[in-house]
């Protein structure tokens, strides 16, 4: 099995175990106080999208320059002038910070400013963290880089809201407890990545002034920048504008159904990040049939786990918040789940599409696309929040439509540009075997028990869904289960 095999089932398998680590806190802790993890959810958030200004893109350029650094023996002098640029923007964004809310005192009455003191050094440790990501990628290495990125971030929650909720310990101690583990998380980044290869500072400009590369760097990043803003914005917009137009009970209620479709789209960032050096040594080889091959099978792969777990998903909800404190709350808003959880499947469905874009000459328009994404989502969000009643079913409903043009959008570029695409049949039949097993999990008859309705309906769902699978050939499941590819699993970090 290959190391992007083997590396991207490790990745998965962090994957779910942060997910029973968020499933816990998401069903049986946070939904003590909605509100609280409501207002952790969004100082993470609007870090979250003041991290695409500080990195400007500089993390991207660690992956697209790389292979070019490495072969002169200076791709650790771009790393270290990476994070010192980092640390340069750092600095410009925070004086922007207070100069912005200096001349505009009005803006001091939103929660980002009340909120400072922790969001302005979240946004620094993210930044210096998504550069490491990238670096370490290179390597073909994302199990560890997964637990700082999957792990952490939901023991900084679960911890904090702990020490809040049940242990009566103040606001800012829940804070402090919140930013320490991503300290923690930045500081293991760093040394994983000098176990792969010892970091030595380099700081000299020699390298990048020769033959003008700096130009060249600069130029990616700038464009990196604008469309890593613009998917930021996209992907976190619908979570601060929830946060500051209905308020932190409502963020809270939406961060917990959304960590619970996110399940499906746990694979995702592993096949991406462990993907993008194949992505762009085939771009550079202008392999484009293999391109398309690795395009078509990687999407599949991704549609058809997505599927599974959407089906279980949706066939399991009503049963599971009859369990969760303030389920009621939850289950008033399932529109959700069906609507989010239909945008992410087809987002699964188009695979990489965007990863081509960025690691091609073509990389400029993903700004186009970026922008196009972000500005949807934000007239969109904006409109079903002070022009319906919907509530967070109509921020829902703005992401997944803005999200689907968006995916539709690259689908074609790509296919004009690269003739390629990640659409196949297999993905109609994934499709019409996941709807029966939806709808026949949802006719047959409930027991008494939630508790075994809640176990005996995702489980014929799966039974259908493999028996379709058996006969049609859809997915390689075989593959996934030798005892060969199993052993490979625990040969850890190899």
């Amino acid at each position: 099995m290959s190391v992007v095999a083997r590396q991207g089932f490790k990745y998965t398998v962090i994957g779910y175990l942060g997910f029973i680590l968020g499933a816990i806190s998401n069903y049986f802790l946070f939904p003590y106080d909605f509100a609280f993890y409501g207002k952790l959810s969004y100082i993470l958030t609007t870090a979250e999208i003041f991290v695409p200004i500080v990195v400007f893109g500089l993390s991207y350029a660690n992956v697209k320059f790389f292979h070019q650094s490495q072969k002169d023996g200076r791709h650790q002098n771009l790393l270290s002038l990476s994070l010192l640029g980092i640390v340069f923007n750092f600095v410009v964004f925070a004086a922007l910070f207070f100069f912005f809310h200096y001349i505009f005192p009005e803006y001091q009455e939103e929660e980002w400013w009340k909120l400072k003191y922790i969001i302005l050094p979240l946004v620094l440790l993210l930044a210096i963290s998504h550069v490491f990501n990238r670096y370490v990628s290179n390597y073909k290495r994302i199990v560890v880089p997964n637990i700082f990125e999957n792990i952490f971030p939901k023991l900084a929650n679960l911890g904090a809201f702990c020490l809040f909720i049940f242990l009566g310990m103040t606001q800012q101690s829940a804070f402090g407890f919140f930013f320490g583990m991503l300290l923690l998380s930045t500081i293991g980044y760093f040394f994983y990545a000098n176990s792969l290869e010892k970091i030595k500072p380099d700081f000299s400009t020699g390298y990048i002034k020769k033959d003008h590369l700096w130009k060249d760097i600069l130029s990616y990043s700038f464009f990196g920048f604008l469309g890593n803003i613009g998917n930021y914005i996209a992907i976190k917009i619908d979570k601060f504008m929830i946060g500051n137009s209905l308020g932190m009970e409502e963020l809270g209620i939406y961060s917990t159904l959304f960590a619970m479709i996110s399940l499906i789209s746990i694979p995702q960032l592993g096949i991406f990040n462990i993907s993008a050096p194949i992505i762009n040594k085939s771009i550079a080889d202008n392999d484009m049939e293999e391109l398309d091959r690795f395009h078509k099978k990687t999407s599949l792969s991704l549609f058809f786990l997505g599927a599974v777990l959407f089906s279980c998903i949706l066939v399991g909800f009503p049963y599971l918040v009859s369990y969760i404190k303030n389920g009621t709350m939850l289950r008033e808003s399932e529109p959700v789940i069906w609507i989010l959880g239909s945008a992410i499947l087809f987002d699964l469905a188009t695979g990489f599409n965007g990863n081509i874009i960025s690691m091609s000459r073509y990389y400029r328009y993903n700004i186009v696309f970026m922008i196009f994404l972000a500005v949807l989502t934000i007239v969109l969000n904006y409109y079903f929040l002070e022009h319906t009643s919907l509530g967070i079913v109509g921020v829902a409903l703005a992401t997944a439509i803005s999200l689907t043009l968006y995916n539709i959008v690259k689908i074609v570029f790509n296919y004009l540009k690269f003739k390629v695409h990640p659409l196949t049949i297999e993905m109609i039949f994934v499709s019409i075997i996941s709807t029966l097993a939806i709808t026949v999990a949802i006719v047959l008859p409930d027991f008494g028990n939630n508790l075994i309705n809640l176990f005996y309906k995702p489980a014929v769902v799966l039974l259908l869904i493999y028996i379709g699978n058996h006969f049609l050939r859809i997915f390689p499941v075989e593959e996934y289960i030798n005892r060969k590819f199993i052993r490979s699993i625990f040969r850890f970090g190899k």
